[in-house]
């Protein structure tokens, strides 16, 4: 089939989107093009063609004017099947069912949700807004021919009122952060041991708490981040800490330079802040340390615990408590064969389940009903 994927918010390259879904079915035989608006122009890469709308500052002018560039450049595409992977892009999906398109609506997030997490709205304006999310996302996707949702949690919330949903979970690739040096050896006598954190860094995700954790931790470390800070000010403010000496801040890295960073490491920090957004989440990068064979130091989430514990695979801890945050460092740094246990533990759950291989035949047989007329959720 000709299958175009949309995004008006996301990089072209992005994990999910690019690097698995477009990729995986252009493998498969599909003709694929990605539609973007980062204006870096277009390029084939990998068998998936990448249009380019052209970006444009503020967030009002991506909703209202991006959108509508993204609906118009889809249009002369004639494609099978339209794949939307942003919110402000269902009136577009609304729009080509219009035209007799076949839509699908991929869901990265619990919208509702997400707006209630939202602390800068007032709490009357957050549960409102909330309300009026899920009314219109609800009327909107309910004439999309199929939701593909990026976590159980997201299924089962459009299965209340869409008959034709399935998950397609953000995890790794297996082999693509695996084969790095032993993370317990990757240091020499001169430079202590390692953890990391990669993605983006926020108070929200716990950047603070990491920081601050390195002030408390008894064992020689360090903490190396790799990704990008949301606001200059949040960066300047951590960087006043005393625990910011032992950090080394390598900024955004691609994906080769996130292997290095978790070659070199002995565990992976994941610990987020409890709202209520988060809590049902499955962040890809707790199972891509897993995947690189790193111990998981992660929020004591119940769903993240029962991952954890039940792989015996890492530590949760409270993600607001920076010495409890230290602790779990200082135990895995003291305790080097059992860090190299858990590390292997979550490379073989994610070898047996949390892996982008056993996600991609999810996408392919929806695909495949699509063609034939009809989604089997």
């Amino acid at each position: 089939m000709k299958v175009a994927h949309l995004t008006s918010a996301h990089p072209r390259h992005d994990t999910r989107i690019f690097l698995k879904q477009c990729r995986s079915l252009a493998a498969a035989g599909h003709e694929v093009t990605l539609v973007v608006a980062d204006g870096r122009g277009e390029e084939r890469r990998e068998g998936v063609r990448i249009i380019d709308v052209g970006h444009l500052a503020g967030r009002m002018n991506r909703i209202l004017r991006t959108t509508r560039r993204v609906h118009d450049r889809a249009r002369t595409l004639d494609a099978d099947v339209y794949h939307l992977h942003d919110p402000e892009l269902m009136p577009v999906g609304r729009r080509l069912k219009r035209q007799g398109k076949t839509v699908v609506y991929d869901a990265h997030e619990d919208l509702p949700r997400q707006v209630l997490a939202k602390h800068y709205l007032g709490g009357l304006s957050r549960r409102l807004l909330s309300r009026v999310t899920e009314v219109y996302q609800r009327l909107v996707c309910r004439r999309f021919d199929a939701i593909v949702a990026a976590t159980p949690h997201i299924r089962d919330g459009f299965r209340t009122f869409h008959p034709q949903v399935v998950d397609v979970n953000n995890f790794p690739m297996q082999g693509e952060l695996s084969g790095a040096p032993d993370p317990t050896l990757a240091s020499s006598p001169e430079e202590p041991p390692a953890v990391c954190y990669v993605g983006g860094m926020a108070p929200i995700r716990g950047i603070r708490e990491i920081v601050r954790a390195m002030e408390s931790v008894k064992q020689p470390c360090r903490l190396e981040l790799a990704g990008s800070f949301s606001h200059l000010a949040v960066e300047q403010e951590v960087m006043t800490y005393a625990g910011w000496e032992q950090v080394e801040a390598h900024g955004y890295l691609d994906r080769d330079g996130v292997r290095r960073v978790m070659g070199g490491a002995l565990a992976g920090l994941v610990t987020l802040h409890p709202v209520i957004n988060y809590l049902d989440a499955l962040p890809v990068k707790m199972f891509e340390y897993m995947s690189a064979g790193l111990p998981v130091i992660a929020s004591d989430f119940p769903l993240w615990r029962e991952i954890i514990e039940g792989s015996d695979c890492g530590l949760c801890v409270d993600p607001l408590d920076p010495v409890a945050i230290a602790g779990a460092i200082d135990f895995l740094v003291a305790n080097p064969v059992r860090a190299r246990e858990m590390g292997a533990n979550g490379q073989r759950a994610v070898a047996e389940r949390y892996n982008w291989q056993q996600e991609e035949q999810k996408l392919l047989a929806t695909y495949q009903a699509l063609a034939r007329g009809g989604v089997s959720a």
